[in-house]
């Protein structure tokens, strides 16, 4: 695989600051049960990386002592997967935080976890369900055989327990991811065509559509080393970079935990390598901070940040503001 860093550490992308955390995302490990194109954390089946019950308990500690964290967004590899899950869900969600699971859909549909929609929807978990277009062949292509199927089953099962419903309180919203090195289309529409087609097809409905930036790191970043594609992709995310998305972007609210429970400020600059370090500590720990503790620190940038501020912006969250241009499709 090829490292991207090096061709990201020199920038002129803007200086940030951190604000307030109130958003705790938690990357449990890199086991997955696929092994998807886009992934920027290149997590699969083979990774045995995962958090262990001791780090588990440490955050519980950190989110009991830092009072403005709300949120608690659980990510991977599959979250799923960690033996610890549902015991930090249980947790969180007894303390008054929401909770967020990044669900691949298929996870649903494998054996042993036949029971996870039910744990899900009785802990009121908000879902975030990654399906990259509404078309078969286009999951398929970029997410492996078969996962178009298997995440319309999942779709399905958690439509039944409620979720997606317009007027519920079980959130389920969905999230796209192009195809290849070009931005998303504009959020707003392609929701639109999204819910259009599933209803019509299968009678599946959600709440919302996130659309997020290819970032380019880990595997996609070194498909596009290997492709001889770098170097435009990123010419393609700096001339589309907007000042205006810089005051949304995730990282100011935001404060991302490893599966060893190492910090950064966001999941990407995880990927890449990059903590949150101070003179004497070149990474810190959760068990070393409280949130208050970061207030106002410097965030460490590099040029990936433009996958951020790029056209309609990227987080999350899904888009950071409005975008006029292109057409509603999947298929870019």
């Amino acid at each position: 695989m090829h490292a991207t860093l090096p061709l990201l550490v020199i920038t002129d992308f803007p200086a940030l600051q951190r604000r307030a955390v109130e958003i705790l995302q938690v990357n449990l490990g890199y086991r997955c049960n696929q092994s998807c194109l886009h992934c920027h954390v290149n997590a699969g089946p083979q990774r045995r990386e995962e958090m262990t019950s001791e780090t588990i308990d440490a955050l519980i500690a950190f989110v009991a002592a830092s009072p403005e964290v709300r949120v608690l967004d659980l990510t991977g590899g599959a979250p799923e997967m960690n033996p610890h899950f549902r015991r930090l869900v249980i947790a969180a969600r007894s303390r008054g935080l929401k909770v967020i699971d990044r669900c691949n859909l298929t996870i649903l549909e494998e054996p042993g976890f036949e029971e996870l929609a039910g744990f899900l929807a009785a802990h009121r978990v908000e879902i975030v369900a990654s399906l990259p277009c509404y078309l078969a062949e286009n999951v398929d292509k970029q997410r492996g055989k078969g996962t178009y199927e298997a995440s319309i089953k999942g779709l399905k099962r958690l439509n039944a327990l409620g979720y997606g419903a317009p007027e519920g309180n079980l959130i389920l919203n969905l999230v796209f991811n192009p195809q290849g090195p070009s931005l998303p289309p504009p959020q707003g529409p392609l929701e639109a065509a999204y819910k259009a087609h599933l209803r019509q097809d299968f009678g599946i409905v959600f709440n919302q559509l996130f659309t997020l930036t290819n970032m380019p790191i880990q595997r996609f970043g070194s498909m596009l080393v290997s492709k001889g594609q770098f170097n435009n992709y990123m010419q393609l995310l700096r001339s589309a970079h907007r000042d205006e998305n810089i005051e949304h972007v995730m990282c100011r609210n935001l404060l991302s935990v490893d599966w060893q429970g190492y910090l950064y400020d966001c999941d990407f600059n995880q990927q890449l390598g990059l903590p949150i370090a101070e003179a004497g500590h070149p990474r810190r720990h959760i068990t070393e901070v409280n949130a208050q503790a970061l207030d106002g620190h410097a965030i460490r940038v590099a040029d990936h940040c433009y996958g951020c501020t790029a056209g309609q912006g990227s987080s999350c969250g899904g888009a950071l503001g409005d975008e006029t241009v292109a057409a509603p499709s999947c298929g870019a």
